[in-house]
C-alpha cells in the first residue's frame, strides 16, 4: 500500500539533544512531513527547537502530503505537517485527525525558463497564475519539441496544488510536454536541473536555487496554508503537547524567522 511504501521509505532525522527522553509508552514522536516541507528545512526547524525546548524526540517521515495523510488516518504515523488543505480538512471533519492547525502561510510559484522577447509581458511574474498557464500551455502547443512542463505527479502539496491551478484555468494538459517527475522528493532541484516549468513550493525553491524565472508569484491562488494534527488512531503521549507547541507562540516564532514562510493569519 502507497502509505506502507511511504513508511519504509521515511526519512529519519531524529533531533540531537542531549536531554531528548523516549515518553512513556512510546518512542520517538513519529511525524509526517510533506517533501517539500522538509526540502525547504522547515521540518528539520521545527523539529530541532521542539526537541530543545521539550527534550522529546520526533523522527522525521518524508512523504507525499497525500500519502501523508493517509497514513496518519491508519494511526502509523502519530502527527501529521502537511501543505493540502482540503484533504485535511476532510479528514477532520470524518474526526479521523484530531486538533488540526494552521502553523505557517506560504506560496507556491510558476518557474520556468526566463521569458524572451515579445514573450516577455506574457509571462511576466506579475500576472495572474492562469494567465500564465494559459500562456504555457500555448506554447507548448506551438512547438512541443523539447517544451518540458515538470509535475510532481505524486499526490504532493505541490502536486494538488498544481491540478487545482490547472483546473481553475480549465486546461488539461498532457504529453508530450506535461512530464512527471517520478516522485516529489528533490522536487525543486529536478526542475532547476532540467530548466522545466513547473508549480514550486516557495520555501522549498528557495533552497534549491537555480537561474530559472519566477513567472507567476503573488496571485492567491498560489497561496499555501501549512497544518498540524495528530492522529485519531494513534495515541502516542507526546502528541497533544507537540500541537499545542507547535501551534503555540513558539512554534509561530519559529515558523516566522524561517525563509519562505510567515506565521498563519
Amino acid at each position: 500500500m502507497l502509505r506502507r511504501r511511504l513508511l519504509a521509505a521515511g526519512l529519519a532525522l531524529v533531533a540531537p539533544a542531549a536531554r531528548a527522553q523516549k515518553p512513556a509508552g512510546g518512542g520517538p514522536l513519529r511525524l509526517g512531513v510533506d517533501h517539500a516541507l522538509v526540502e525547504s528545512r522547515l521540518g528539520l526547524s521545527l523539529q530541532t527547537a521542539f526537541s530543545a525546548d521539550t527534550g522529546i524526540a520526533v523522527k522525521l517521515v518524508a512523504g507525499p502530503a497525500l500519502a501523508v495523510l493517509e497514513a496518519t488516518k491508519e494511526g502509523e504515523l502519530d502527527a501529521a505537517l502537511t501543505n493540502a488543505p482540503a484533504a485535511e480538512a476532510a479528514l477532520a471533519e470524518q474526526t479521523l485527525v484530531h486538533d488540526r492547525r494552521a502553523i505557517a502561510a506560504g506560496d507556491f510559484l510558476i518557474v520556468g525558463p526566463a521569458p524572451r522577447g515579445r514573450g516577455k509581458s506574457a509571462t511576466a511574474a506579475s500576472r495572474g497564475a492562469v494567465e500564465v498557464l494559459t500562456r504555457i500551455r500555448d506554447m507548448a502547443v506551438a512547438a512541443p519539441d523539447g517544451f518540458v512542463f515538470l509535475s510532481a505527479g505524486d499526490g504532493s502539496g505541490t502536486h494538488v496544488a498544481e491540478q487545482a491551478l490547472w483546473r481553475a484555468a480549465a486546461i488539461a494538459p498532457a504529453a508530450p510536454w506535461y512530464v512527471a517527475a517520478g516522485g516529489s522528493a528533490g522536487f525543486a532541484a529536478k526542475v532547476r536541473s532540467r530548466g522545466a516549468y513547473a508549480v514550486v513550493e516557495r520555501g522549498a525553491w528557495s533552497v534549491a536555487g537555480g537561474s530559472l524565472a519566477v513567472l507567476a508569484d503573488g496571485d492567491p491562488l498560489l497561496d499555501e496554508s501549512v497544518h498540524a494534527m495528530r492522529s485519531f488512531r494513534a495515541t502516542h503521549p507526546a502528541g497533544k503537547i507537540f500541537i499545542a507547541w507547535i501551534g503555540g507562540g513558539r512554534g509561530h516564532a519559529v515558523v516566522a524567522s524561517h525563509r519562505g514562510y510567515r506565521r498563519p493569519a
